[in-house]
């Protein structure tokens, strides 16, 4: 009779998995929480006390013993079973642990080291190493167990494929939980992730960038990369992954910044939409109507959007299908776009973005998209790649509160420019630095993006603005920065630039001040240090 043992300090389901079990015909055997629950529950098992003796130094010595892991790690030969025999012990066929939640223990304010190494499991990880190297049945995470019992019912197909999978993610579960450890305890000095594969790409950034993969964390966050699905077109590759995340980034900026001044702003946007091309945004818009916002913010750059990015955080329908397509183009053509993210598409929807030759047009939804709030911003550390390692920091999380003390206003900065400064703040911060970004009426007009100093960005984004047709009197303009010389503000002001938001911390701030209220234009600054936008620099 093959013999199952089951440890787990999340109970919830076990008693279901151990019935199947035992009417396939297995002999159950428990850690003493475990068995007690399962006792209670009038299902048969043996406790491993009654095998290794009583428990010693509060339970925490139970499953580390000769005994259990003799049967776990014997091998199916003929001496290794003689051995077995002599000693009255049996080989365990299948281990079912999942470990003290160490990683909710850290994550918890408030927590002590002691809280920490109490949750530290030690018998649950010697188990599963232990049953991954005998090449067991691992059971590692829950949602496995009913894997396994539909693989035992069919007879075991392709067993040592179905093993090397369950080893696999047992071996990858215990590495992350002793990261965990390794991670609090040097306080970050060690550091690490563990991931998974879980798209294919066709090539990398160039077609010589061979073989490139999205990897997976499984945090379980639903505006993850991995939890994007695609709806039509060809295989996403290397670069629409790299845009779908740079322009998440954009669209939780705008609705967290929005979310955050609704007791400011009383009509906050229930609509978004965003351009973009490479990575920034050359077209944004927020709104009540999904027509017109989609509309503004295809004008935001009709020579830029051609076969860019639209992400949307409202569902497409037939309608807005053919406005993707058809809108401000001439009569009898089609807009190229690359992809297009949306939480939902219709099927109308899919059937006209899907007519196009070739289908090449990449179709992405996630529900989460639909409902997004300031708690929608990604607050996981970033790494960055750099050649023998990698640099860590906190995420772009940082959203300005123009309520709070820490936005200083000089000048009479209306509601309505409040509104755009907002708008131009979430783009700006979220494009490649250095950045200026101008907004009016709720719509990017011209993103200045990338360059080596603060007045060409200035002269960049108004010459996009320009370049597209439209006026940039009466508009607002997002600096990522402060502004080293009065010639960035004299440039937008000769623009008719009425309001600036920007950083403190120049020399020059002073004059720069000066010259805004000569010239009537609103100037809203926060500290340099507090609320500097640099992004993707």
């Amino acid at each position: 009779m093959p013999v199952a043992l089951i440890s787990v300090s999340e109970k919830n389901g076990i008693d279901v998995f151990a019935k199947e079990l035992l009417s396939l015909g297995w002999e159950i055997w428990a850690s003493s929480g475990t068995a007690r629950y399962l006792t209670d529950r009038k299902i048969q098992v043996r406790d491993i006390a009654l095998l290794v003796g009583s428990p010693i130094l509060g339970h925490r010595v139970v499953t580390l013993s000769r005994e259990i892991h003799a049967g776990l790690l014997a091998g199916d030969t003929p001496e290794d079973n003689a051995e077995l025999i002599e000693l009255g012990l049996s080989r365990i066929d299948l281990v079912c642990v999942d470990l003290y939640p160490l990683q909710k223990t850290i994550e918890m304010h408030g927590f002590s080291r002691e809280s920490v190494i109490e949750q530290t499991d030690v018998g649950g990880i010697a188990l599963l190493h232990a049953g991954a190297k005998g090449r067991r049945i691992v059971i590692a995470h829950p949602t496995d167990r009913s894997t396994v019992l539909a693989w035992l019912r069919a007879g075991r197909p392709n067993a040592d494929e179905f093993i090397t999978e369950l080893v696999i993610r047992a071996e990858a579960i215990v590495a992350d939980y002793c990261l965990a450890s390794a991670r609090y305890h040097s306080d970050g000095r060690y550091d690490g992730n563990i991931l998974s594969s879980v798209r294919t790409c066709a090539y990398g950034e160039n077609a010589w960038q061979k073989p490139a993969a999205l990897l997976s964390l499984a945090t379980n966050d639903p505006l993850a990369i991995d939890a994007f699905v695609q709806e039509g077109g060809i295989l996403l590759s290397y670069n629409n992954f790299a845009d779908i995340d740079r322009f998440l980034q954009t669209m939780t900026h705008i609705a967290a910044a929005f979310d955050i001044h609704r007791g400011l702003l009383a009509d906050a946007p229930m609509h978004i939409a965003i351009a973009g091309k490479h990575g920034n945004a050359c077209g944004a818009a927020i709104g009540e109507e999904s027509k017109d916002v989609l509309k503004k913010a295809i004008d935001g750059d009709l020579r830029a959007i051609f076969g860019g990015v639209v992400m949307l955080n409202f569902p497409v329908s037939e309608e807005l299908a053919e406005i993707l397509l058809t809108y401000n183009v001439p009569v009898g053509t089609r807009r190229l776009l690359d992809v297009i993210i949306a939480p939902l598409f219709t099927n109308e929807a899919k059937d006209i973005l899907s007519t196009r030759k070739g289908n090449k047009c990449r179709l992405v939804s996630n529900g989460a998209l639909a409902s997004l709030t300031k708690e929608s911003l990604d607050v996981r550390v970033r790494y960055r790649f750099v050649r023998g390692g990698y640099l860590r920091q906190p995420n772009y999380a940082h959203i300005p509160d123009f309520q709070n003390a820490g936005v200083e206003r000089y000048g009479n900065v209306s509601v309505e420019s409040i509104r755009d400064l907002i708008l131009a703040f979430a783009i700006g911060a979220t494009s490649n630095s250095n950045t200026v970004t101008i907004v009016h009426n709720g719509m990017l007009l011209g993103n200045g993006v990338g360059q080596q100093d603060r007045v060409g960005a200035c002269i960049l984004a108004l010459r996009r603005a320009h370049d597209s047709g439209h006026s940039t009197i009466g508009a607002a303009v997002y600096s990522d920065s402060f502004f080293p010389f009065i010639d960035g503000p004299e440039a937008l002001a000769n623009a008719g630039i009425t309001a600036i938001f920007a950083s403190s911390g120049s020399v020059k701030d002073d004059e720069v001040k000066q010259f805004c209220a000569q010239r009537g234009v609103s100037l809203c600054m926060v500290s340099d240090t507090l609320g500097r936008g640099f992004f993707g620099h």
